[in-house]
């Protein structure tokens, strides 16, 4: 076993930062630290733990200038874009302003003589593997509902962004949280098994590939915890005949192709009501032509590099197998550094697409989009529901009640309506089919981080 973990950097290939692997001694230390830190955090007020976790928000906030150029480093993402400070602060402040009410006890009044109520209680120790694409939403997702209510935390990161543990770690330091409350470690895949089927872990959230959540679930049987996975996903688009045009075009190809199309809920494929298509396609293809592709810490750029090599290389050869069959390329732009191999890749368009094609049915997690014309609703349902992932669907009409029909129809966490690529943490995040299961944000997602315990109590006699 490698006794680090190195982080290549997309940008040039270089070893952009290296961390030791945790030893064995201290993944059980750290177990146990969590264990005995929860216990006194459990009996901490909620409104104590609310401001904890706003001031480390407002640390972590703090960071913001240091920490984009390090996202840029890490996984290729522009600096133009300012990192992820403003969905990392709306998702925490939420979950904060909604802990009170959303963990309260539910209370039975019907019964004289007795008090009856359901109380929400925390898990105990909730491990948190995240991963790179957007490296501090997908973390905080979970790392300040668990913590809201009154679950340690212990934060293994992907090792293509090992430097975001170290930052959440600095905040919640910063912020006076109790020692063992947080933790931030770097785990070997072997170590990350052996402590999940170790029984020492109540819940574990995992973000990442159907593959991975398969074994996670492995790797946890028999242990009885609680699982959040949220796998793969191929987001559908379908366009209405009553479409604002400008408004759909723009939208989506930002959902397309933004992060470079490393998106858990971006826009994978795209079905568009033939009496639109013509002039849908011609929007979509003229504006995904102003990409700037290039090294990320250039203003200018507006496309980085994909974060490893061989998931541009998967994208080409969902491209090529396309073209093979008979799809069209639309954008065919010419970029330094997009050669097989390298993690630079230029956003493409593709038409004439079917679901014979890879680029249609599985996860492209980059720059390419399959468009298909459709004659009406039924057809566009069938081809949306014609897949083993179910994240978000987006629909884009002026006639909401007619979205909100066929959205009761489509198979998915959830229904988007004239925008996409976006979590509202109001609205319970979840996905169906091999997209995965539980969910976060939300009150619901406090239900996922707690046990109820009732209590039944019989006044003295």
């Amino acid at each position: 076993m490698a006794d680090t973990v190195k982080l290549i950097t997309p940008i040039d290939g270089s070893v952009y930062a290296e961390r030791p692997i945790a030893t064995d001694k201290a993944v059980d230390a750290a177990v146990e630290a969590a264990k005995l830190a929860q216990t006194d955090w459990a009996q901490t007020s909620i409104e104590e733990r609310g401001r904890l976790c706003l001031a480390a928000l407002d640390a972590l906030l703090a960071m913001n200038d240091e920490i984009v150029p390090e996202i840029a480093w890490q996984m290729g993402r522009p600096v133009r874009y300012g990192g992820e400070k403003g969905g990392v602060e709306e998702r925490t402040r939420y979950m904060v302003r909604i802990a009170e009410q959303a963990l309260a006890p539910v209370v039975e009044n019907d019964r004289p003589g007795f008090r009856r109520y359901i109380k929400h209680v925390p898990l105990g120790v909730v491990m948190v593997i995240a991963p790179w694409n957007y490296p501090y939403l997908t973390a905080v997702n979970t790392i300040i509902p668990a913590l809201m209510a009154g679950n340690a935390v212990i934060l293994k990161h992907a090792a293509q962004t090992l430097l975001v543990g170290e930052r959440f770690a600095q905040a919640f330091e910063r912020a006076g949280l109790p020692k063992g409350v947080f933790q931030n470690i770097v785990l070997s895949h072997a170590q990350t098994e052996k402590l999940l089927g170790s029984g020492r872990i109540d819940h574990v959230n995992f973000t990442g590939s159907v593959a991975g959540g398969r074994a996670i679930e492995k790797a946890a049987a028999g242990t009885f915890m609680t699982l959040g996975l949220e796998l793969g996903g191929k987001d559908p688009a379908y366009v209405l005949p009553d479409v604002n045009l400008d408004h759909a075009v723009a939208n989506l190809v930002d959902g397309a192709f933004f992060n470079s199309g490393q998106c858990c809920c971006g826009i994978e494929r795209i079905y568009v009501h033939e009496n639109v298509y013509d002039r849908f396609i011609d929007g979509f293809i003229d504006l995904t032509k102003q990409y700037v592709v290039g090294n990320p810490l250039d203003a200018e750029t507006t496309m980085g590099p994909m974060a490893q090599t061989r998931f541009a290389d998967l994208v080409r050869e969902q491209k090529a197998e396309a073209l093979r069959k008979g799809a069209k390329a639309h954008v065919n732009m010419r970029v330094a550094k997009d050669i097989a191999g390298s993690p630079y890749l230029a956003p493409e368009v593709l038409t004439g697409v079917d679901h014979q094609m890879s680029v249609m049915r599985e996860e492209s997690f980059g720059p390419i989009v399959g468009i298909m014309k459709v004659r009406n609703d039924e057809e566009a349902l069938a081809l949306m529901n014609d897949s083993q992932y179910g994240l978000t669907a987006s629909l884009w009409t002026t006639d909401t009640d007619h979205a909100a029909k066929i959205g009761d129809r489509i198979e998915t966490g959830t229904v988007f309506m004239n925008r996409c690529d976006y979590i509202d943490p109001a609205l319970v995040w979840t996905g169906v089919k091999e997209t995965g299961k539980g969910g976060a944000m939300s009150a619901i997602g406090y239900g996922n981080l707690t046990r109820p315990k009732s209590y039944h109590l019989r006044e003295a006699i």
